[in-house]
């Protein structure tokens, strides 16, 4: 019996668009698992944006194809998606209960169903306190937190997020990372982008990497990170290190001491050599980029 076939909630081949002579996106492909969170990342311009709007069918391409929950956009499927938009759409001068209850009656629900769920919601977000204030006197990390409510309310099957963590502090931060994990277990498929490469590392099974209108690095984090990690390992000992055979450099950072190998060289047996020398090792291990450091040589370097 064969197994079952991969579902994607999203599919995107040979995408592009242009704006007069502004080329938007040139060619992007790349597809989003059912129930996985996704990354769409890329320099401000790259046609993360663009991308976006196409799959929403607020924009029609020039050329290429577009997938959503199966097929083309629909009206019935815009309310089966939640979408955050990095321009918030709160009117600023309505009480927050009064806005959030009528935005979300237009994704399908009626007022009772928006009420009983903003309920648990603005409790858990700790904005129950705040509901007969109007939105512009709410700070911006509030702001945030209640435009992400608004987003996940009608339980949408497919979750469009373009920066969550804007304006919030680190326990906010936690508390949204939380719920983007939550929705994912329940089978919401998260499409998320942000700048903030370090969010993108704890919550993303997979990336497509936009630069220019062309996806230039796609796939799993693990991959993508065993593709650019150099020669090296990070070592943290209680002495100053000896020299070692096979070592070309030794960068100190803080703490740590990242050792640049010859490509014969046995990470082991610079292992053996360090306890040979008496020394108390609280850390070695491969050196992997972080995802920062290959943005940076993607997009400004160009390595590919």
């Amino acid at each position: 019996m064969k197994g079952k076939e991969k579902v994607n909630t999203v599919e995107v081949n040979n995408l592009a668009k242009s704006f007069g002579e502004v080329k938007a996106v040139r060619d992007v492909t790349f597809t989003v698992g059912k129930g996985e969170i996704f990354g769409l990342l890329g320099p401000n311009g790259a046609g993360k944006t663009t991308t976006i709007r196409i799959l929403l069918d607020l924009f029609k391409a020039d050329a290429g194809t577009v997938a959503v929950l199966g097929g083309p956009m629909t009206e019935e499927k815009k309310h089966r998606i939640g979408y955050m938009p990095e321009e918030r759409g709160l009117y600023q001068d309505v009480p927050l209960m009064r806005c959030l209850v009528y935005l979300a009656t237009l994704k399908g629900l009626s007022p009772a169903e928006a009420r009983q769920g903003l309920d648990t919601y603005l409790e858990r977000f700790d904005l129950a306190d705040h509901t007969q204030k109007k939105v512009g006197e709410l700070s911006k990390g509030m702001q945030q937190k209640a435009q992400i409510i608004l987003t996940i309310l009608h339980k949408p099957e497919l979750v469009i997020i373009d920066e969550p963590f804007a304006a919030l502090d680190p326990i906010n931060t936690r508390l949204v990372k939380d719920v983007i994990r939550e929705l994912r277990d329940e089978g919401t498929t998260i499409l998320m982008s942000t700048h903030q490469m370090h969010q993108v590392e704890e919550l993303c099974d997979r990336i497509v990497l936009i630069d220019e209108g062309v996806d230039v690095l796609y796939g799993t984090l693990t991959a993508i990170r065993e593709r650019f990690s150099g020669h090296a390992i990070v070592v943290q000992a209680d002495g100053d290190l000896p020299d070692l055979s096979g070592v070309l450099r030794a960068d100190r950072t803080n703490h740590e001491v990242k050792l640049l190998l010859e490509e014969k060289t046995d990470p082991q047996s610079v292992l053996r050599e360090l306890l040979a020398h008496g020394l108390s090792l609280s850390k070695f291990e491969i050196a992997v980029p972080t995802l920062d450091e290959i943005f940076i040589k993607v997009v400004q370097e160009g390595v590919d």
